[in-house]
């Protein structure tokens, strides 16, 4: 227990780290971010997230402290790991365990990746329809950013629990899946809209906080005649954090199709929702061109969601993580490759003006 709390904790150290680093370097200015910076932080994470597969790949052993046959078997057993140990070859087998514990990372970062668009996909419908100010969506992102990684550690380390006490849940979790997935597909190609004046979020706070009626820069809180209010930004951050919390009932469960490691999930987990930031200002205007992606995601999801509830017949039939990450990158890459292939018709749609009075 001692080393998978040094291990977790310097990984939380590092991204503390970071994060500080992000505020302190864009966060004061007050400008938009630009595509050539949002390309450059993009670039960082990915390679801080490649990074991490390699330091598992060398050292993932070091997670759970396994020094012996006897630990890696039990933290085989107690994970699922779908891996068959050598038995006499204590090193041999701890090599498969670090290749396996490894692929499993990357293969749920890229499935909260790839999830993580269809939430960028709702945040520029957030933004936009809210009238946001360009120059704040860093702001209202990186602090998105930080109480999204508060919950979803609540909610992996949670669900790890539940799964450990009731394995039925995990076709709880598939059947969810499938279900999401096909509503997803059924439900693709109709357009999302939001009333800022009647979302659920904003009718809750302004029923317990006085809202300023508009954007006061980029303060989330406005003082005025000795009384104190929130500001129409606040109210954008509590969408943002409400709407991650609806996305994250899909994805976590969706990456324990993958592991059953829930240090493994919160790693990938995180260096996904960390790289979203700068991946929106990458795709915010250009996510549209992307039309068939929603449909992949659905297809990604009913994939996920099957391997749940067939786990055990695909360990028997040599189904391995490895058989996971190639179907879920070709599930992505045809989506993207077919929309770029076939363009959608463009719409014109009326711009909300920004930083108008969005209440």
């Amino acid at each position: 227990m001692s080393h998978e709390i040094l291990f977790f904790g310097g990984f939380l150290l590092f991204i503390i780290l970071m994060l500080a680093i992000d505020l302190g370097l864009f966060s004061k200015s007050n400008k938009p971010v630009s595509f050539r910076q949002a390309a450059i932080m993009s670039a960082i994470w990915v390679t801080f997230a490649l990074g991490f597969y390699v330091v598992l790949r060398i050292w993932g052993y070091e997670l759970h402290d396994i020094q012996d046959f006897d630990r890696l078997t039990e933290i085989t057993k107690r994970h699922l790991h779908n891996i068959r140990l050598i038995p006499g070859d204590f090193e041999a087998s701890l090599a498969l365990y670090n290749k396996n514990l490894a692929l499993e990372y990357i293969t749920g970062y890229v499935v909260e990746y790839a999830l993580s668009v269809d939430n960028i996909f709702v945040m520029v419908l957030i933004f936009t329809s809210f009238g946001v100010p360009a120059q704040y969506y860093h702001k209202v992102l990186v602090w998105g950013i930080i109480g999204a990684i508060v919950l979803r550690f609540l909610f992996i380390f949670l669900g790890a629990a539940l799964i450990s006490q009731f394995g039925w849940i995990l076709y709880l979790f598939g059947f969810f899946l499938v279900y999401t997935g096909i509503n997803m597909f059924l439900h693709r190609s109709e357009e999302e809209e939001i009333d800022p004046k009647n979302h659920k979020v904003v009718k809750f706070a302004s029923r317990y906080f006085s809202v300023y009626p508009t954007f006061v820069g980029g303060k989330f809180f406005h003082r005025e005649n000795g009384k104190k209010y929130i500001t129409p930004l606040f109210l954008v951050l509590l969408v943002i954090e409400f709407t991650d919390l609806i996305f994250a009932v899909d994805s976590i469960p969706a990456i324990f199709a993958v592991t059953k490691d829930p240090y493994i999930v919160f790693f990938s987990n995180i260096f996904a929702i960390l790289g979203l930031r700068s991946m929106f200002f990458l795709l915010v205007n250009i996510i549209h061109k992307f039309h068939y992606l929603k449909t992949g995601l659905s297809f990604l999801l009913v994939f996920i969601g099957a391997k749940m509830l067939l786990h055990h017949w695909l360990d028997d039939w040599g189904f391995t993580t490895s058989h996971s990450l190639i179907i879920i990158i070709s599930i992505l890459a045809v989506s993207v490759v077919a929309s770029l292939i076939f363009p959608k018709k463009e719409k014109q749609h009326p711009k909300n003006e920004a930083g108008k009075n969005a209440f």
